[in-house]
């Protein structure tokens, strides 16, 4: 008979044990620094130490069409208007919709241009002696930097008698020019061109630029269940994320019961242990311990996602039922792998021999893992449905189309987590059987068949 009291002393004796070491607690923190750092503290340092860059860019312009139009492009407002935008639409192809803020700028602020016109027929020698005259740096008395040189071809506006394609421009820069004001330089001069040639054609660039433009709304999902939000950018990558949160718990917490259970009969303290509690109270107790470690590992990972695409303005893109799923198909998982691996550990007497009876469950927890960025995108897909019923790889592939742009009714979902449970209870009493016997037993490795011969007679 099972004393619950019992089981909660060896769960909570594993959970402290765990959680207490040095090396736990270091890895458990150490990724969330970075990670913290990376979407919060990095983004800080980079925009408070770059400073903007303010300079002079010297424009001859052979076309004698193009000053007006590049001077505008070049204003710091229209720079930093044609950031947000970019921002803005590599959002919405990320998956964030239309309507969404744009993410927040992590590159250098706008630089300050000042135009400098030479006239069409000023030596280029020499121009290109003022541009290296200070090599790049800042002169005295509050003199502006020496940026570039642009030099604009006679027919770059107006294409010459005969000629199919326009003209271009040469650019000429200092040695200590950053590359992001060398790519603000090459764009505000592609706009310019572009306006610039429209104009001298008859047309209107603003009804051309609105014309193009294209408003690009997030997509509905219409499903049998009503209709959603579609996130298809952030669906790319959730099946893989979902997939490695749900690994990574199984793995740490199979492995963890593993090898303590091989420390403790290897140095026979599970002999101690044993004269206090039965054996069924002793794997209960460290199965329990280890997934409060695991769910503890998982609740900080899932707090950083949020975190995440809270400061990328796309937590609303989240369905928080995925949260529920990644819980309940971690506890499915962690119980079917985890019990197998701790039985293997009841049944060896050192880690080596562990190696040659890990292969198959670790090809079991590999597989459906590694294929979860594909079944992402074929969610609906024969194999995909049938394999998210066939346990112990279920979970994991549930999963996947959980999180995937089409994911599957709800009745799916649960029948696969019932399915998971009833895998879940024939693995843990195929564990019990092995670790009531290998317990206390030395000598040779058992074999699989020898495993199946103890589970019969247990």
């Amino acid at each position: 008979m099972i004393q619950i009291h019992r089981v909660g002393l060896i769960a909570r004796r594993e959970l402290v044990a765990t959680v207490g070491r040095k090396g736990f607690l270091i890895g458990l923190l150490l990724m969330p620094a970075l990670v913290l750092a990376l979407v919060y503290v990095a983004p800080k340092i980079l925009a408070s130490r770059t400073p903007p860059v303010h300079g002079e860019v010297t424009v001859i312009d052979g076309s004698r069409l193009l000053v007006a139009p590049l001077r505008a492009a070049m204003d710091p407002g229209a720079i930093e208007a044609r950031r947000v935008a970019g921002r803005r639409q590599s959002a919405e192809q990320g998956g964030a919709g239309f309507g969404q803020p744009p993410p927040p700028d992590l590159g250098p602020p706008a630089p300050t241009l000042t135009l400098r016109e030479r006239p069409a027929d000023a030596m280029l020698q020499k121009e290109k002696a003022w541009l290296a005259g200070q090599q790049g740096q800042a002169g005295s008395a509050g003199e502006l930097r020496r940026l570039a040189l642009i030099v604009i071809h006679p027919d770059a506006v107006l294409r010459a008698a005969g000629q199919p394609d326009y003209g271009s421009y040469d650019l000429y820069v200092a040695a200590t020019l950053d590359d992001a004001t060398e790519s603000v330089l090459h764009e505000s001069l592609r706009l310019a061109l572009v306006r610039a040639r429209l104009e001298a054609g008859g047309f209107d660039p603003q009804a051309i630029d609105a014309s193009m433009r294209v408003q690009r709304p997030n997509a509905v999902i219409v499903a049998a269940d009503g209709e959603k939000q579609g996130r298809r950018g952030l669906n790319r990558l959730l099946p893989f994320i979902l997939g490695a949160l749900m690994f990574g718990g199984v793995i740490m917490g199979g492995q963890t019961l593993m090898t303590s259970t091989i420390e403790e009969k290897s140095s026979r303290v599970v002999e101690v242990l044993l004269a206090a509690v039965s054996p069924l109270e002793l794997m209960w107790g460290k199965l329990l311990g280890q997934m409060g470690v695991g769910l503890l590992v998982m609740g900080v990972y899932i707090g950083l996602g949020l975190l995440a695409l809270l400061q990328f303005a796309m937590l609303g893109l989240l369905d928080p039922m995925l949260i529920v799923y990644l819980i309940v198909f971690f506890l499915i998982s962690y119980l079917v792998f985890g019990a197998l691996m701790m039985a293997i550990g009841a049944a060896v007497n050192q880690i080596a021999d562990a190696q040659s009876l890990m292969g198959p469950i670790m090809l079991l927890l590999i597989a459906p893992y590694a294929m979860a960025p594909v079944i992402g995108r074929a969610p609906n897909a024969l194999f995909s449905i049938v394999a998210s019923f066939i346990p112990p790889v279920n979970s994991f592939v549930m999963l996947a189309r959980l999180a995937s742009d089409s994911p599957p009714p709800a009745w799916q979902a649960w029948a696969s987590a019932l399915i998971g449970v009833g895998a879940a209870c024939i693995a843990v009493w195929f564990a019990a059987k092995i670790f009531k016997i290998g317990l206390l037993m030395h000598g040779k490795p058992p074999s699989f068949a020898a495993l199946l011969r103890w589970a019969r007679r247990a």
